[in-house]
């Protein structure tokens, strides 16, 4: 965090086209004072990362509606640790079955965020995250 704000890089992996919520979530993170970026519709894991390192973030937030989070997740943890992103920390929201929220943190995602979580409370998880 070079100017003290919270960078976080919002994303929308595969082929999901619902991205209302995760533009809703990215508005709260700003208006919270986070520098937000959002990469935008059907991102490949490469492209995450890739935006991830070119960005300097300090979190990943993946939107993800489709389903598909476990295998998503475990892409995406794997393709960080082949970049050594190891100071970058992994966020999730969007249908995410409370059944899946133990074996996403196991996984090494520091936040889950189902539909229906207050902003607020998106909020604090990140910056308790990054610890600020």
């Amino acid at each position: 965090m070079d100017n003290g704000k919270i960078r976080i890089l919002i994303a929308k992996p595969g082929l999901d086209g619902h991205d209302k919520g995760a533009k809703i979530v990215a508005l709260a993170l700003r208006d919270a004072g986070m520098e937000v970026i959002y990469t935008g519709l059907h991102q490949r894991i490469e492209q995450i990362v890739n935006a991830a390192m070119q960005e300097s973030v300090d979190v990943i937030g993946l939107s993800i509606m489709s389903g598909a989070h476990m295998p998503i997740c475990e892409k995406l943890i794997a393709a960080m640790q082949a970049e050594s992103l190891d100071d970058v920390q992994v966020v999730v929201g969007g249908v995410i079955p409370f059944e899946d929220i133990a074996g996403l943190k196991a996984m090494g995602i520091k936040g889950v965020y189902p539909g229906g979580t207050l902003f607020e409370d998106i909020v604090e998880g990140v910056q308790s995250i990054v610890g600020t």
